[in-house]
């Protein structure tokens, strides 16, 4: 009697061992920073995915097969909007036929959707470049737009994952206390940039210069997406010598040429940004992205 207790206590345990354990949800960023911020959050709760890396254009990505077989299986698509992904993110959310996932669908968030957008186009014209209609998406240069894409995505984290609503609301909690203080941190640091003038390669950081006070002289490129000649840049250099520039700024993922160029011939420091999480070897959280991207400014004007 005792023995066959003993034998149908191990079946049981034996079938409790075998059944799954609750699954994480599964999370599909376009971008790396808003992979970093999910899991912030989530913690061991989301397995999360980016769909590109640092180093990559954001707005260039092919649609390729692994991307396509990532959604299939995403319960949460988290994207910046904003016509960022749009060459690309249609293109692998129809192909995944998940439908949990389409625009509308409480899987699918939009990080640009949460916050105010800047330089919204007054006119919409092809000849003028790479536009985005809705506002200029790279939203993650100003910290303080984490905050509310934070706030959003716990709250569509909750919605999809009512057993886990603790988890994420602690997450967000611990996070934005960290954030916080970190951003008086940051803005203390950051003091002496106010007011300090720069050329920009790409139309990529113009909320980080409405955050720390940074004055943007102009663009390298003569049009969104489009690489500058050297007869452009000749008429930047121009300009430079009346209304002169302290610094140049280009995101880590772009092309060196145009910014070198009149770097060398303008006497002007070069600073690279990493613009996302993983874009340079300092820049390894969203913590870490700021603090690299402070230093990296207060170098160049030394």
């Amino acid at each position: 009697m005792f023995s066959k207790a003993i034998l149908r206590l191990a079946v049981v345990l034996m079938a409790i061992a075998a059944m799954p354990a609750s699954a994480a949800l599964n999370v599909f960023a376009t971008v790396p920073e808003w992979a970093a911020l999910a899991r912030e959050i989530g913690g061991d709760k989301l397995n999360v995915f980016s769909a590109t890396n640092a180093l990559q254009d954001p707005h260039r990505i092919e649609a390729k097969p692994s991307l396509i077989a990532r959604a299939r299986s995403a319960q949460l698509v988290i994207a910046t909007g904003a016509d960022l992904e749009v060459g690309w993110l249609p293109v692998v959310l129809r192909e995944a036929g998940n439908a949990a996932i389409q625009p509308g669908q409480p899987g699918y968030l939009e990080a640009a959707s949460t916050v105010r957008l800047l330089e919204v186009p007054a006119r919409l014209d092809r000849a003028d470049g790479d536009v985005h209609p809705g506002g200029n998406p790279h939203i993650q240069t100003d910290p303080r737009n984490l905050l509310k894409v934070a706030d959003a995505l716990t709250a569509r984290l909750t919605q999809l994952d009512p057993a886990n609503a603790a988890a994420y609301k602690a997450g967000l909690a611990r996070f934005s206390e960290r954030w916080k203080a970190a951003l008086v941190r940051w803005e203390q640091a950051a003091a002496p940039l106010r007011g300090v003038p720069v050329w920009v390669q790409h139309r990529s950081f113009p909320y980080l210069a409405d955050w720390l006070g940074l004055k943007e002289l102009g663009a390298l490129e003569p049009k969104p997406g489009v690489e500058p000649s050297s007869a452009h840049l000749a008429g930047i250099l121009e300009r430079q010598k009346a209304t002169p520039a302290r610094l140049i700024l280009r995101p880590a993922y772009s092309r060196p040429t145009a910014s070198e160029w009149l770097g060398e011939r303008a006497h002007l420091p070069v600073v690279v940004l990493p613009f996302t999480v993983g874009g340079d070897a300092e820049a390894g959280d969203l913590f870490a992205l700021f603090d690299d991207t402070i230093r990296r400014l207060l170098a160049g004007l030394k």
